[in-house]
């Protein structure tokens, strides 16, 4: 067997992935294009773009830029030096911005703090282009990074915002700029206007809870009540002498939820009309919620708690009263429509659905009554890796009478741009992309006249490409990103192939699958494996998409002398319909786990592979899988490091836990069956647990659960905690780089690399 050094020296130093060369290259990619926005109706574009005032060696500061899009012409909208607030000499540090509708105003959110997961909160900034004048909007009395979700009103003479959980108006047009109207006062900590809950935000994929209607005369909003949601209790050890809790309101499986409704508010003030939206508001979820192309209605989507129903309804904002226009239901679970697009001045809408075995768009009439299948075939349109509650539909253009969405009939891990008449005639979607593009992943930012798109694809061992392209024909005008400097920098690195593949199961279930071999490989000797996992309902693996600090961790594994794999079981959201999608409902735990340990048998056929050493490994829900992996297929797996895992699925939201495993009341054995801390004392191969002891979204109990069971069973293990981190273990000075460097050690220590 060769050593880990000798495999070092055989490959090349100068092409290795150290831990230095894994973080310089995986955040070097070219991100110029990531605040790009369509103006002016999409005849250009704007960026954000580091300043050059004062000369090349002036650090500090952005500028708004805006790019002509049949000419590519520069033109700098607002200077860098502009944005600098009054009484400092530092522009401000954007993090995100918009332009108000005729392009005047230019609103930007600076100084971001965490709400729950994500930086919802923070400063907004006005700047009006024609006086010059940036103001901080929020009033005298507003503290820092107090406001959220700020947004111009159709008119663009007037921001809504959120403060303190009440929603506010502001005029920034006009006599009465400054003046500020509150819309509710009944906001606390236990009672949300216009923003969300932990579990809402976490597992409906929703933070903004406002709306401005068309006319821009009101605003509907979500009030979340959560009096009601127990608190889960974070334990700090570390930043002060005495230990004490931070609380997360987060609902566990089976228990009490936020109530949810829907109101009406004046934007110049008044009481709220709340939409009679019958039951009990904490035994469902109003998922979704948008004007249905007027200022008269509201468009609701209300899912019932075991989230198999989902019931369309249109509300009158006058009266408050709500119809029901269709339901849309499934045995599982069914999926909302993240963004329906209203056509023909509100006549009908385009709405998504797997309610015949494969996720097509409709147009629906706007009673619900009529419905025309626009996607015909079997095959589904998709997302790379989409979480709950994303918009499948990527444009419609109503000028042309097409709609645009991705999708990829004959290979799950790819995706292309395709396009269907809303008028359903075509026999068979129309592939956009063009067939000289034979992999890879295919994303569209395509701009609201229809006209032109920013195209960016990618592979597995490729970073991004992104190119500005001409529609329909798919015309390239001009490459934008092409990570030149990235690209050679990976071409250098010493690299075997990653080739993509199928490996049968039983039931003849065959499953996607990458294999990454090491840059030195002999087919007549017999190489470790190194299974990466996710393997849950909300991430596919198998995806030909640059992944940058993924696949160099694995490059940097497979140079040690592994080969890599990842397979993607049932259950994880690939296009293969929804029979595919939906096998594990109930059945989490079980149908999962049973498909890896197949494909990873299915694998261990190659003559090549070292069937005494097979390592697994995954965060999350890969870390969930981990540990199902080495306690359910003990005899197959000899290596194992679960990151972050759920060990309990009691311990889990429930949002997420029930719409695959319905309630645990009801359905006691199916999280007892589906939780790897039912079979902890099965375990016989290695195991390095690591967690964040400040996880808010899976507690650091469910490893804790893990150790009693494990230690009850007189099982060895290795743990590791990190105090204070959170689900993505990133917080704090090196944390990232020693976590790294612990899971590459515990592999080379505990899986020998290389061939015998």
């Amino acid at each position: 067997m060769h050593s880990v050094e000798a495999q070092q020296t055989r490959v090349g130093d100068s092409g290795v992935v150290s831990i230095d060369r894994l973080f310089a290259l995986a955040t070097a990619e070219d991100d110029k294009l990531s605040s790009a926005q369509w103006f002016a109706g999409g005849a250009s574009y704007t960026v954000l773009e580091a300043s050059q005032e004062g000369g090349p060696q002036r650090t500090g500061g952005a500028q708004v830029v805006r790019y002509d899009a049949a000419t590519g012409a520069r033109e700098v909208l607002v200077p860098a030096g502009r944005l600098i607030p009054p009484g400092t000499s530092v522009p401000l540090d954007i993090d995100s911005y918009a332009f108000s509708p005729d392009g005047r105003r230019l609103l930007l959110f600076t100084n971001t703090q965490r709400v729950w997961r994500e930086r919802n909160r923070g400063d907004y900034w006005l700047f009006d282009r024609a006086t010059n004048m940036l103001r901080k909007l929020g009033g005298p009395d507003a503290g820092p990074s107090t406001l959220l979700f700020a947004k111009f009103s159709p008119d663009g003479r007037k921001v809504g915002y959120v403060r303190d959980h009440n929603l506010y108006v502001e005029d920034v047009a006009g006599p009465a700029v400054g003046h500020i109207v509150q819309l509710t006062s009944d906001g606390t900590s236990t009672k949300f206007n216009g923003s969300f809950d932990w579990v809402y935000e976490e597992e409906l994929n929703l933070r903004d809870g406002w709306r401005w209607s068309p006319d821009g005369t009101k605003i509907a909003y979500w009030q979340l009540d959560a009096s009601g949601v127990r608190d889960y209790d974070l334990i700090d050890d570390t930043d002060s002498l005495y230990s004490f809790t931070v609380p997360v309101q987060y609902p566990k499986a089976g228990q009490t939820n936020s109530a949810s409704r829907v109101g009406v508010v004046s934007a110049t003030g008044g009481a709220t009309q709340w939409l009679d939206v019958t039951g009990d508001p904490r035994d469902g979820y109003i998922a979704r919620m948008q004007w249905a192309s007027s200022s008269g209605e509201i468009v609701i989507q209300r899912l019932n708690r075991l989230q198999n129903t989902n019931d369309v309804m249109l509300g009158d904002v006058r009266t408050g009263t709500v119809r029901s226009i269709f339901t849309d239901r499934d045995s599982a679970w069914v999926d909302v429509d993240d963004d329906p697009h209203w056509i023909d001045g509100g006549k009908s809408f385009i709405w998504v659905s797997e309610t015949d075995g494969w996720r097509h768009a409709y147009l629906m009439s706007r009673d619900g009554k009529t419905r025309r299948l626009l996607t015909p075939g079997g095959f589904d349109i998709s997302e790379p890796g989409y979480p709950f509650g994303v918009p499948f539909v990527k444009a419609v253009d109503t000028t042309r009478r097409y709609v645009y969405y991705l999708a990829s009939p004959n290979n799950a891990t790819q995706l292309y741009l395709y396009r269907s008449r809303l008028d359903g005639s075509a026999a068979r979607p129309e592939r956009v992309t063009p067939a000289t593009y034979t992999r890879g992943v295919h994303h569209y930012d395509i701009s609201p006249n229809g006209r032109w798109a920013l195209h960016t694809f990618s592979r597995i061992d490729e970073p991004p490409t992104t190119e500005l392209v001409r529609l329909p024909g798919h015309e390239v005008v001009r490459t934008l990103v092409d990570n030149a400097e990235l690209r050679e920098a990976v071409d250098h690195l010493t690299r075997g192939s990653v080739d993509f593949t199928r490996l049968d199961g039983s039931n003849g279930v065959s499953f996607d699958a990458w294999l990454m071999r090491p840059p030195v490989f002999d087919s007549t000797k017999k190489y470790p494996t190194l299974f990466y996992v996710y393997g849950g309902p909300g991430q596919a693996t198998v995806v030909d998409e640059w992944d940058g600090l993924n696949y160099l961790q694995h490059l940097r594994y497979a140079q040690l002398g592994y080969m890599i794999a990842s397979v993607d079981n049932r259950g994880t959201p690939v296009p293969k319909g929804r029979a595919w999608r939906k096998a594990i409902y109930r059945k989490i735990g079980v149908v999962d786990s049973e498909d890896q340990a197949a494909a990873a048998r299915a694998y261990l056929q190659r003559s090549y592979a070292d069937a005494t050493r097979v390592g697994i490994w995954g965060w999350s829900n890969g870390g969930t899988m981990t540990l199902n992996a080495l306690f359910r297929s003990p005899d197959l797996y000899q290596v194992g490091m679960a990151v972050a895992p759920l060990s309990d699925q009691r311990y889990y939201d429930t949002i997420y836990s029930e719409r695959y495993m319905g309630l645990p009341q009801d359905n006691p054995d199916v999280y007892r069956i589906g939780s790897p801390v039912t079979f902890a004392q099965n375990l016989k191969g290695r195991l390095l647990l690591v967690h964040g002891s400040g996880d808010d979204n899976v507690h650091f109990q469910n490893t804790e659960a893990v150790i009693n069971a494990l230690v009850a069973a007189n099982r060895p293990f290795t743990m590791m905690d990190y105090p204070n981190r959170t689900h993505c273990i990133c917080e704090g000075h090196n944390t990232y780089r020693h976590l790294q460097e612990l899971l590459s050690r515990y592999l080379t220590e505990n899986l020998p690399a290389g061939p015998r």
